[in-house]
C-alpha cells in the first residue's frame, strides 16, 4: 500500500511556488506499544476528561486557557489563534538559505518529513530547488503551520529528495552555558592525549552503514512477547562483568589494544563488502 501524505501545500520561494506533499519519515509501524491494563482483570485502562465540579466532559465542552495566576485563566479561542498566524496554513515560506553545516543538530525537534512534488506541475521547480540546494551546499530555513502551530523548519536535499525537519526556536533550547559552568578545568597530560587520539583513530568506522544497526530492545521485546504467547519460561541473560580498571592510563592502554586487535580481525575483503553494502543502502 502506498504511503499516505500527512500534509499538502507548497514551498514558497519568492515568486516561485512548488506544490508538495509531506510524508512522515518516522516508521511508526516498527514501534511496539504496551497498553496499561487493570492488574486484576487485564481490562485496558481508559482515560476520561473530567471536570471536578461537573464530571466527565464531551470534546465540544472543552476550551483552551492560559493560567496567568493560581487558578486564574484567560480563555483563548481557536479563531483568535488563527488571527495571529503570519502565513497560510498551506505554505512553507522559505526565509533564506544557510550552509548545510551551519545549524547544530541540538535544534532539531525530532520530526522529519519527506517532501515530494504534488502533481506534474511541481516536478520541474521541485527538481530545481533540490539540485540548487545540493550544488550550493545549503539548507533552507522556513516557516510552516502544521498541527495548527507555526513551526520553524529546515529543508535539506537528500539524494535528490527534499527532507523537512522541524526545528526548536533558540529560546526553547537550554543554553550550553548553563551546563558548562559545572565542568571542572581538568589538566590532561600529553601522554593521555596521545593515547586518546590513538584510541579514536583505531576506533574509526571506515564505512559507516546505519542499516547494520538494529533496535535490540524492540527485537528482544518481540521475542519476549512470542515466548510469553507460547508459554515459555523467561530466563535472564548473564552479562559479562565489567573489567576493573586501576587508573585512566591503564584504561586507555587496554582500550587501544582491544580496538587495534578488532581492526586486525577485519579482513580487507570484509571491509570492501561493508563499503558496498553501505553504498547500496544509501
Amino acid at each position: 500500500m502506498a504511503p499516505r501524505s500527512s500534509w499538502r501545500g507548497h514551498v514558497q520561494l519568492g515568486l516561485v511556488s512548488v506544490p508538495v506533499k509531506a510524508f512522515t519519515a518516522n516508521n511508526s509501524a516498527e514501534t511496539i506499544r504496551l497498553n496499561q491494563l487493570h492488574k486484576e482483570c487485564n481490562q485496558r485502562v481508559r482515560y476520561k476528561k473530567v471536570c471536578p465540579e461537573h464530571g466527565e466532559l464531551k470534546q465540544n465542552e472543552i476550551v483552551s486557557g492560559y493560567e496567568y495566576t493560581k487558578d486564574g485563566y484567560v480563555i483563548i479561542d481557536p479563531d483568535e489563534l488563527a488571527k495571529i498566524r503570519k502565513q497560510s496554513d498551506r505554505a512553507i515560506g522559505v526565509e533564506g538559505f544557510v550552509p548545510s553545516g551551519e545549524l547544530d543538530p541540538i535544534y532539531h525537534a525530532g520530526r522529519t518529513y519527506y517532501l515530494l512534488p504534488d502533481g506534474i506541475a511541481g516536478n520541474r521547480p521541485y527538481a530545481l530547488l533540490a539540485k540548487g540546494m545540493e550544488k550550493n551546499g545549503v539548507n533552507a530555513i522556513a516557516r510552516i503551520v502544521i498541527s495548527r502551530k507555526e513551526q520553524l523548519v529546515m529543508l535539506r536535499p537528500i539524494d535528490g529528495l527534499i527532507a523537512m525537519t522541524l526545528l526548536s526556536y533558540e529560546q526553547k533550547v537550554k543554553s550550553i552555558d548553563d551546563f558548562r559552568s559545572q565542568l571542572t578545568d581538568e589538566e590532561t597530560t600529553d601522554d593521555e592525549l596521545k593515547l586518546t587520539n590513538t584510541l579514536i583513530e583505531a576506533s574509526k568506522i571506515e564505512a559507516f552503514d546505519l542499516g547494520s544497526y538494529e533496535d535490540d530492545y524492540s527485537n528482544n521485546l518481540k521475542k519476549l512477547i512470542e515466548m510469553k504467547l507460547e508459554g515459555e519460561e523467561i530466563v535472564q541473560s548473564v552479562e559479562a562483568e565489567e573489567p576493573k580498571i586501576i587508573n585512566l592510563m591503564e584504561a586507555l592502554k587496554q582500550s587501544v589494544a582491544e580496538a587495534q586487535a578488532g581492526q586486525r580481525k577485519m579482513a580487507p575483503s570484509a571491509k570492501g563488502k561493508t563499503k558496498k553494502s553501505a553504498k547500496k543502502t544509501g
